[in-house]
């Protein structure tokens, strides 16, 4: 594919990005929706930080629709997997790229050859590398959730209107499962539930450990960067499988347990259920009015903190009560089936990865969806996967239908959720200047102090 010349229309698109760079050189006004992925030209050369178990899902799709040119982790042994996973893939597909690797990601970041990143990290490594990856030119696909604190996504923000680049954020409930949860969407929105009065979103609770004892660093990872932002503390790991089937750590899968880290379940299944929550009430790009609620932490807390550091600390269950306006009530809870429940005047429907029912669901076969609805809520694309979607905004220069605006609204909802259990109070929030305006104290949490050398720096 030749390079096209822009129309005005496709300069006032792209002039964002022209001011922080050029274009890749495969770009062209051409309708994405015809864009194919097939010829050389047409496919966006990407980068991958994070090669752990998350990668084994998310890289091999990328291949059908781009070509990896480098792999970055600070476990030696996820760089060796990430990279044969790269190189091989890239091998059977007949593509004949050599695959650079990396510990250090902003070796990547560095090469001018690569225009977009995935990022596959523990979450308290996304809001760094996402916002360097911006500043050095490159689209971004970042696994949810995208945030540890509000204020990352508050910086997230401010660099992506920065830098006018793509990104996509990993909540593939918007894209994938037959769109169960975009039906959902539209049923609440299109008035069939009648007015809607409350949504439970149902997440799970989260696994306790056993007492994890200091133990010697495996060969080939670099804690001490592992660690990035969070204190430096001693590296603890036993033999007991989790109930995910990995080793009781402080490290890879489990850091999702622990708050230096990860917020536990609130923010791991919480970024995908709130978000489709808060959209299916016209919510996406605002907040909650205020948030209380009851937790059990795994481990004794004083003033929000945890005060044994041999457990895992995220709420293992928990019952959140969020009010927003128009008198919508909004919960998050650990049991229940997992899926969320939208409940309005007159019906009401439950969706979850396997199913969408509820009488309203039912009527649809009398009186079905309008031809065009649901594509006009997927912001007018073709229906795909969440991967291909990533990549045809990328050729479009179009915020892609899992954007930074309505996810840092929606993991805004689940930190404070947090906030308000660890801290044991009801807070108010003002999501148009995004202050907690009852509780000084509390609103200091939106931040959190960054390791010297890690800081998130704008």
């Amino acid at each position: 594919m030749s390079r096209a010349n822009t129309t005005r229309r496709d300069f006032l698109k792209t002039s964002a990005a022209l001011a922080a760079g050029s274009l890749p050189i495969w770009y062209t006004s051409t309708s994405a929706k015809a864009f194919s992925f097939k010829a050389a030209n047409d496919r966006p050369v990407f980068g991958c930080i994070g090669t752990g178990s998350r990668w084994h899902g998310l890289g091999p799709h990328a291949l059908d629709f781009g070509e990896c040119a480098a792999v970055s982790d600070v476990d030696a042994n996820h760089l060796a997997e990430g990279y044969k996973l790269m190189y091989e893939g890239q091998e059977k597909k007949g593509v004949n790229r050599e695959v650079a690797k990396y510990e250090d990601y902003r070796e990547l970041l560095d090469r001018k050859d690569i225009d977009a990143v995935i990022i596959a990290t523990p979450d308290h490594w996304h809001s760094k590398i996402a916002i360097e990856a911006m500043l050095s030119g490159k689209d971004v696909y970042c696994e949810k959730p995208l945030t540890l604190t509000i204020e990352e996504g508050k910086q997230i923000i401010a660099t992506l209107e920065k830098t006018g680049r793509v990104f996509q954020v990993g909540t593939q409930q918007r894209s994938e499962m037959e769109q169960r949860f975009l039906k959902a969407v539209w049923l609440a929105r299109s008035g069939r539930l009648g007015k809607i009065t409350k949504v439970s979103c149902a997440i799970g609770g989260a696994p306790t450990s056993s007492e994890i004892a200091v133990a010697d660093v495996p060969e080939g990872l670099n804690w001490e960067r592992w660690l990035g932002q969070a204190p430096l503390v001693d590296y603890r790991a036993n033999d007991i499988k989790s109930d995910g089937g990995y080793p009781e750590s402080r490290c890879h899968y489990e850091f999702r347990w622990w708050y230096e880290y990860s917020g536990g379940k609130m923010t791991d299944w919480g970024a995908h259920h709130v978000d489709i929550a808060q959209w299916a009430i016209g919510m996406e790009n605002s907040g909650p009015l205020t948030i209380e609620g009851t937790a059990t932490h795994p481990v004794p807390y004083e003033n929000g903190y945890a005060t044994d550091d041999t457990r895992y600390n995220t709420a293992t269950e928990f019952n959140i009560v969020c009010q927003f306006p128009n008198d919508i009530e909004l919960t998050i809870r650990h049991d229940t089936d997992n899926g969320i429940l939208i409940e309005g005047t007159d019906g009401r429907v439950f969706v979850s990865r396997g199913a969408l029912k509820g009488k309203p669901v039912e009527d649809l076969e009398t009186n079905p969806i309008p031809e065009g609805a649901l594509v006009e809520l997927y912001k007018g694309r073709e229906f795909g996967d969440h991967m291909r979607n990533y990549f045809e905004s990328i050729h479009d220069r179009e915020q892609p239908i899992s954007d930074v605006y309505t996810h840092h609204r929606a993991i805004t909802t689940c930190h404070l959720a947090n906030i308000a259990i660890r801290l044991g109070r009801k807070l108010e929030w003002d999501a148009e200047s995004q202050t907690i305006t009852n509780d000084s104290e509390a609103n200091e949490w939106q931040a959190r102090e960054q390791r010297k050398g890690y800081e998130i720096v704008v």
